[in-house]
């Protein structure tokens, strides 16, 4: 019984932000091994080559808010959405139009997206995972923009669990640590940065994307039935130590 509460066979799962190598496109793929028929969108024109053909996808701009409802038009069922699109930069996040933009696509990208799919979600009964980061607990001198952003992220998560929870919709979140992605590889370049986050971390290492997609699964699934609200720490246990 506990194993059929993850499988996913049959549902339609939408994850934004999985176009490079990283969480969005482990997210998915995970889905899609458990069952579910999966669509993906980037900022890029195409997603990763080892993903080409094996998913649904959409160049999207999730800053664009015409074409995010337009992209949430085309759709019928949705069951579980996952709002994965955000940039940073390391270093560069003190110039103040730069920080808006990051906001823009983390934040208001993430609401536009989960705004857009509120129908869909409502009948479906459905999830929204959104992903956050533990950047919303800690300061962060080189990335203001990114760990502002994902702090209000968590915020906006508990905002709208308990908005739409008369809608039967759970809305939760994941807070990843030092994961290896694409969108790390510059941190990467530091010995001394890759060090130091090896030293706190009490596992150790530095997070790999599937590490995140197992527990955006449970959150999805109905062993997750009775959650909403909550965001889940997914660090190697960095942020406790």
């Amino acid at each position: 019984m506990m194993r059929s509460r993850f499988d996913f066979a049959g549902a339609e799962v939408v994850v934004v932000g999985a176009s490079r190598a990283g969480i969005g496109a482990s997210i998915a793929r995970a889905f899609q091994e458990a069952g579910a028929r999966v669509e993906i969108t980037g900022a890029e024109p195409e997603p990763a080559p080892e993903d080409a053909g094996r998913f649904g996808y959409t160049q999207l701009d999730v800053t664009d808010g015409a074409a995010v409802r337009d992209f949430a038009a085309r759709h019928g069922k949705v069951d579980v959405l996952v709002n994965c699109a955000a940039i940073t930069a390391r270093g560069e996040e003190m110039a103040p139009e730069f920080f808006a933009h990051v906001v823009d696509v983390n934040l208001h990208g993430t609401f536009r997206v989960a705004e857009a799919f509120h129908a869909q979600l409502k009948a479906a009964k459905g999830a929204l995972i959104n992903i956050a980061s533990m950047y919303a607990m800690f300061g962060s001198p080189k990335n203001p923009a990114y760990g502002a952003s994902k702090a209000a992220v968590v915020q906006l998560t508990k905002s709208l669990a308990i908005a739409w929870a008369g809608d039967g919709i759970r809305v939760n979140a994941v807070a990843p640590g030092f994961i290896v992605t694409q969108q790390s590889a510059r941190s990467r370049t530091d010995p001394a940065h890759v060090a130091a986050v090896n030293l706190r971390t009490p596992m150790g290492r530095w997070g790999q994307p599937e590490d995140i997609a197992g527990p955006v699964l449970f959150l999805a699934s109905e062993a997750a039935g009775f959650m909403t609200g909550t965001c889940l720490a997914i660090d190697g246990g960095y942020s406790v130590a």
